[in-house]
């Protein structure tokens, strides 16, 4: 099975349809397929729901979907630097289901492991527990949070082998592992791809089992959230 596609638009291929839910990879700018997320933007699906910790900035990541309109609703842990998710939220333009990170993280992992639900005590008390079950144990109330069970995993990894077996480069790796394995189908994006066999197999951070389709996307520029310098001092 050959998973190599040419493109972000290729490999996307079948897949898009509007309300899809989409897990997608990512922290702030580090490590979101941005490719990928391009392509989406490009094939005008719309009402789709992003299970993501975040939106991106303002143009750039899911940021770049939230302003042609195609998201309806965002599964996210943080919600900040992105004003056009502001004005939408607002507005009553977006729906957003707030998430806390390690909830959000452990979601898309049960999901990928097919486990549909767990408790836990993050959130209770506070409005995220609202509509939950709420179970007692050993004398603590514990929140019931749902696996996420995406139709599509999208992903940003720093190299892959012709089979898919992927390698994440430091904190890119971030909520990309858990991305991938919650979803019907996972689209990976890379820097390179090597043989197979090439890569070290105690160096491998997700298997090859949960990637269906894979592109390179490089070259790539290494975006920060926020550039700020000292002044320079006057002589």
């Amino acid at each position: 099975m050959n998973k190599v596609y040419p493109d972000a638009t290729a490999a996307l291929d079948g897949l898009l349809r509007d309300g899809l839910l989409i897990a997608c990879g990512g922290f702030g700018l580090c490590g979101i397929p941005e490719r990928l997320l391009d392509a989406i933007r490009d094939s005008g699906v719309k009402e789709l729901t992003f299970a993501s910790n975040n939106a991106g900035i303002d143009n750039e990541g899911i940021g770049k979907l939230l302003r042609t309109r195609q998201v309806r609703k965002m599964i996210a842990s943080y919600v900040g630097e992105n004003k056009e998710f502001e004005r939408q939220y607002l507005a009553g333009e977006l729906e957003v289901e707030f998430c806390p990170q390690g909830t959000l993280a452990e979601r898309m992992r049960a999901g990928g492991a097919g486990i549909p639900g767990f408790y836990t005590k993050t959130g209770v008390g506070t409005l995220v527990a609202e509509g939950k079950e709420v179970k007692n144990f050993d004398g603590q109330d514990f929140i019931l949070e749902r696996g996420i069970f995406a139709d599509l995993s999208l992903v940003k990894a720093w190299k892959a082998d012709e089979t898919g077996n992927v390698v994440f480069r430091k904190t890119a790796r971030n909520f990309n592992v858990p991305a991938a394995t919650c979803g019907k189908v996972c689209v990976v994006e890379v820097e390179e791809i090597v043989t197979t066999g090439s890569l070290d197999p105690d160096a491998i951070h997700l298997p090859g089992v949960y990637v269906q389709r894979l592109i390179v996307g490089a070259p790539y520029v290494k975006k920060i959230e926020f550039h700020t310098v000292r002044q320079k001092e006057t002589a």
